[in-house]
Parts: C-alpha cells; sequence; structure tokens
C-alpha cells in the first residue's frame, strides 16, 4: 500500500440529500467515498469492503447508528475501525457518551462545518493507510527473516561440507602417513612420505586461507576498498567465467572509514554474486567514484536484466541479497538504486561520506 493508495470511505445515512453533502465535503480528499442508505446495507458493505471510516447518522429507522455501531465493533475484524457519529437529534451530553460507549471515535453535531469534517475524517484515513503500510512492511520482514535464517543455514552447511569435504579429507590422509612413518616396519622412504604430508598441510592451510579470505578478506583492513575488490574481482572472474573489471576516480582513490568500506565492499559481493546466479551475464564493470562528497559505487552486466517490480524495490519482490544491500546503505543514510541497463542491470548505491571520514590512500607494501 503506497502513501497515494486510496482508502475506503463508509457514509451510512437514509436520507440522500445528506449522503450527497457528505460526498461533496469529502470528495476533496480523493478517497473511495461508499454510500450506504441503511444500517443493514452498511454491514454489507464492510463485509465486502476494508473500510477506514465510518461516518453514520445516529436517527435511522430500523437499525439506528448505536445499534449499527455496537453490532461492528462486536466483529473482531472491525475492532480499530474509526466511527464517527452525526446527529441532528441527540446531542446531549448522555448522547454523547452513549456514543462514545459505543465505539465512536468522535460525535459530530448538526450543521456539519465541512473544513472540520474533512479535517477529521482525513486523520483517521491517514491513521489507517499508514497502519495497512506498517502491516504489510512487517510481513515483508517476517519473510525477509525466514530467508535470512534460511540463507545462514544453508551458509553453515556449506562451510560445513567444506571443512569436512577438503580440509578434513586432507588432515585424515597426514594423520595416516604420520602414522605409517611412525610404524616399525616401515620400508618406505620417510623423508618422501614426510615430503607428501607437508604437501597435504600445504594444501589444508591454503583452503583455510581461502575461506578466511572470503568470509572478510584481510586487504579491507590493510590496504584499503580498493586492493581488496581488485584482488575479489580477479577471483570472482576465475571461478566464474565472467569478464570482470574495476574502474575509480580519482586514481588514488583514498581510504574511507572502516564500516563505510566494509559496507561497500559487501554490497559489491552481493551484487556479483547475483550477477552469477541469476544474470546469466558475459561481462561485469565495477566503478568506484567519490564525489559530491558521496561514495558512489556503480555495478553493471550485460545479462538478462530486472523485472520493473523489482527495479522499483516493490515489498514481496525483492530477494534477501537485495534487501540486505538496501539495508546496508539505509544504515549510512545513503541509496540504493536499481535500473535496467539494456541490457543487463545497474546497482547503484551512493553513500554519504563527508571530507573528514576521507583518509588519505596507504601505499601497499
Amino acid at each position: 500500500m503506497s502513501t497515494h493508495d486510496k482508502v475506503n470511505i463508509l457514509m451510512v445515512d437514509d436520507q440522500p440529500a445528506k449522503l450527497l453533502s457528505y460526498e461533496v465535503i469529502l470528495g476533496e480528499l480523493g478517497e473511495n467515498l461508499i454510500k450506504a442508505h441503511s444500517g443493514r446495507e452498511a454491514l454489507e458493505h464492510l463485509l465486502k469492503n476494508d473500510i477506514a471510516v465510518v461516518l453514520m447518522d445516529v436517527s435511522m429507522p430500523e437499525l439506528d447508528g448505536f445499534e449499527l455501531a455496537e453490532m461492528i465493533r462486536q466483529h473482531p475484524r472491525f475492532k480499530k475501525t474509526a466511527i464517527i457519529f452525526i446527529s441532528a437529534v441527540h446531542l446531549t451530553d448522555l448522547d454523547r457518551l452513549k456514543g462514545y460507549q459505543r465505539g465512536a471515535v468522535d460525535y459530530l453535531s448538526v450543521p456539519i462545518i465541512p473544513e472540520l469534517l474533512r479535517a477529521k475524517v482525513s486523520v483517521f484515513a491517514d491513521l489507517h493507510r499508514k497502519a495497512g503500510q506498517l502491516e504489510k512492511l512487517n510481513g515483508e520482514l517476517r519473510r525477509l527473516s525466514g530467508r535470512l535464517i534460511t540463507m545462514q543455514d544453508q551458509e553453515r552447511r556449506r562451510i560445513a561440507r567444506e571443512l569436512h569435504d577438503g580440509l578434513g579429507q586432507e588432515l585424515v590422509a597426514v594423520k595416516l602417513l604420520l602414522h605409517r612413518i611412525l610404524e616399525p616396519n616401515f620400508e618406505e622412504s620417510k623423508a618422501e612420505a614426510a615430503h607428501e604430508a607437508a604437501t597435504l598441510i600445504d594444501q589444508g592451510i591454503q583452503q583455510i586461507r581461502s575461506m578466511s579470505h572470503l568470509l572478510h578478506p584481510p586487504l579491507l583492513d590493510e590496504v584499503g576498498l580498493l586492493s581488496a575488490l581488485r584482488w575479489y574481482v580477479e577471483g570472482f572472474a576465475q571461478r566464474t567465467g565472467i569478464e570482470t573489471s574495476v574502474e575509480v576516480n580519482p586514481v588514488d582513490f583514498p581510504r574511507l572509514t572502516p564500516d563505510v568500506e566494509t559496507a561497500v565492499f559487501r554490497i559489491v559481493q552481493e551484487s556479483l554474486s547475483n550477477v552469477f546466479r541469476h544474470s546469466q551475464a558475459r561481462t561485469a564493470q565495477i566503478t568506484l567514484r567519490v564525489q559530491d562528497r558521496q561514495v558512489v559505487a556503480k555495478v553493471r552486466d550485460d545479462g538478462c536484466g530486472i523485472t520493473e517490480s523489482v527495479a522499483e524495490q516493490r515489498p514481496g519482490s525483492v530477494g534477501i541479497g537485495i534487501a540486505g544491500m538496501s539495508q546496508r546503505v539505509k544504515e549510512f543514510g545513503g541509496d540504493l538504486r536499481l535500473a535496467h541497463a539494456h541490457p543487463g542491470t545497474i546497482v547503484e548505491i551512493l553513500i554519504p561520506c563527508d571530507a573528514p571520514s576521507l583518509q588519505p590512500a596507504r601505499a601497499m607494501a
């Protein structure tokens, strides 16, 4: 539900002339106005539609406003629906008290002041709209949280599998070699067996280093974002076969604060992961620049592109990856933009970065 989505306002009165006057007064609000000429007709509309505000006359035949309000409040779905009474007859304090006891949020007397009625209805319509937006956002948050938990579990399983099938098997092989060397009747060259064991240990160390670097590249802390990105992009191109390049402006790209460098690196990493998994691209290009007190990072590919709903980041259309990137950027007061590249996709992030947070680049040792 966007901020421009209309909500339904139900107007209940047995006199058509009054309904027409309410329609004229509330027409400026731009909401959906629904008319009901009796209490029973009003109940039918309530059951069929999501009603934000009920504007009703107190004095109606068969089912008066007080009785109708009591019936509405008894239904769990309508416990929070705003009810505004209007009356030209029941104007005593006891009448007002009775209206509030039946669940009214306001009680107006005739003659109606148009500006006042519009203002009151507008407030409750906006509250209903925002409540709907919040409910949708909470639903989206629950969905994304569930997917995040699933992805975390999948990542743990992947790491466990890598440790078991790679490092675990090599350590088992080293253990067997060492046991053989220690056997009294071992007839082979102990030097060759020791060399083989050392080779397996070196392979295990390399696997640990690779996993550690992918989880958090030490280059990011030691020499900065640009070096870490170039290292990651080189490995990404080798692993995937996607021709990938990095361009920077200025050439002597400055150091940023650690939090910003980590955020930019992770977002580029996630973007390239999406390129590999979804885009069917042959090339990808990363551009990085500092402009107008902003760090701007852009990832562009020549793949199949994205849908309009994903480009607009509509709730329910983006996955945990894009949602995570958006959240990272928002933590720094920045912006994540998705666009069609014709062909391909452009992912662009802009993060405010004041001059004091830009640190001189350090030369790589």
